[in-house]
């Protein structure tokens, strides 16, 4: 898989563009049709019963190949390959899932309106994933060298042998190395206000987090997500071309 803070693909860039520029919003002649073709269709909250907004290159969910018409739960697996990338909703979870990733979804699967599945778990061994969820949803993100612990966040990780990046976008997380049970940190985050990596390994006992920069997601990705699932993020865009945060990620 692609190291961390390599160019992403250029669909994604179209995506950025188009949102930032409000080519979907604006009700310009030829935005539909222009929606439709880049993304699978103008933003809005997908109907009961649809999981997938836009699917494009390699993508399967429980080893078979994905459609718009393919229905994700809790319990199914999601895969991207070197070029595939999806962008999807479980219940009240909205996410981007992209290349040479692996995700396995754990929740239950339940009868109740407006949301008849939960998704209580992420696991992602491998690959790049942003995420929102329902405030006060309690859910566990797991990758090779991390373990996360969120309520209602909004959050973007990268996750491979060697680290993880983990960024709470806004909300609450509990992080905590796999290997160091030491090295602990609990982030409150209102607009990407401490990034972090989490290292595999022992080498460092207590020091296995550390923080990071602000990479590879946007505002504009979190407000896509968000309208999915019929929510706004919480924060305010001072900018329509605003992709990052206003404050120094280091700065502690």
């Amino acid at each position: 898989m692609k190291r961390f803070g390599e160019a992403e693909d250029p669909r994604r860039r179209l995506l950025i563009e188009a949102l930032s520029a409000g080519l979907l919003s604006a009700g310009l002649r030829g935005s539909n049709a222009f929606a439709a073709e880049v993304f699978g269709g103008r933003p809005a909250k997908l109907p009961p019963g649809q999981s997938i907004y836009r699917v494009s290159g390699s993508v399967t969910v429980n080893d078979k190949d994905a459609t718009r018409e393919t229905s994700i739960g809790p319990g199914d697996t999601v895969r991207t390959g070197k070029n595939g990338e999806i962008v999807f909703v479980v219940g009240d979870c909205s996410n981007i899932l992209r290349s040479e990733s692996d995700l396995v979804l754990r929740g239950e699967k339940g009868h109740a309106t407006p949301t008849p599945v939960q998704v209580t778990g992420l696991k992602l061994l491998t690959g790049k994933l942003l995420s929102v969820f329902a405030p006060g949803s309690p859910v566990q993100i797991q990758t090779a060298s991390a373990t996360v612990r969120i309520r209602g966040t909004g959050f973007y990780v990268e996750s491979d042998q060697e680290q993880t990046y983990f960024c709470t976008c806004y909300g609450l997380a509990d992080i905590s190395a796999n290997d160091d049970p030491e090295s602990k940190d609990t982030v409150a985050s209102k607009h990407h206000d401490k990034p972090l990596y989490i290292l595999a390994g022992t080498k460092n006992p207590g020091k296995s987090i550390r923080r990071a920069p602000f990479i590879n997601h946007t505002d504009q990705e979190l407000a896509l997500i968000e309208t999915l699932v019929g929510r706004t993020p919480a924060f305010v865009f001072t900018d329509d071309r605003y992709g990052g945060p206003q404050r120094d990620p280091y700065k502690r």
